[in-house]
């Protein structure tokens, strides 16, 4: 039993040292100006079978956006009135097991067009929408999202920035869905 647990904790050594070692040589071939890590970007993209101005409106709904944000579980705003430069909100969100509030600040809001918050937790970073009419009844959307880990925010970024994007595409497939359907169901 002894033997068996040195064994865990030499292997546990190990890995910790590795992942150190590695996140240094990342942040060495990475680092910019003042010497924080660059971040691994994150783009999702999708067209909707629906006009700019609906979906604008069902992205902008930010209490909403649980309902096609998967792992957003729930988000409430913290300022007053509506949407617009300066709101800020929380959320819990919660990935691979781990949830984490995440509070926001929007720091663009041009309707029908763009969109943007800053990522004020754990994981810093942003988060920028871009919404793009294709014609009158379709629209491109574009997501574009930073994160930076709290911990080893090289390594671990590397590593989050795929898995992340197939949950941020999927996001917004279910969004996509479920603005097609509401399009489909609305009086002409």
């Amino acid at each position: 039993m002894i033997r068996w647990i040195l064994r865990v904790v030499a292997f546990s050594a190990a890995s910790v040292g590795l992942a150190w070692a590695v996140e240094r040589w990342l942040g060495a071939r990475q680092r910019v100006g003042d010497g924080d890590p660059v971040p691994y970007p994150i783009r999702s993209t999708i067209e909707i079978g629906a006009p700019i101005e609906q979906v604008w409106v069902r992205l902008a709904d930010v209490e909403r956006q649980p309902e096609w944000m998967h792992d957003l579980k729930w988000v409430h705003l913290t300022t007053r009135g509506p949407v617009r430069v300066g709101t800020r909100a929380v959320g819990l969100v919660r990935i691979l097991g781990m949830s984490v509030e995440d509070p926001v600040d929007v720091t663009e809001f041009l309707p029908p067009h763009d969109y943007a918050i800053r990522h004020d937790g754990h994981f810093r970073g942003t988060g920028v929408f871009r919404l793009e009419a294709l014609d009158n009844d379709r629209t491109r959307l574009t997501w574009d999202e930073t994160l930076i880990p709290p911990i080893l925010p090289n390594l671990l970024g590397l590593i989050q920035a795929p898995l992340l994007g197939r949950i941020f595409q999927a996001d917004l497939e279910r969004l996509r869905e479920q603005l097609e359907i509401e399009s489909v169901t609305l009086p002409a």
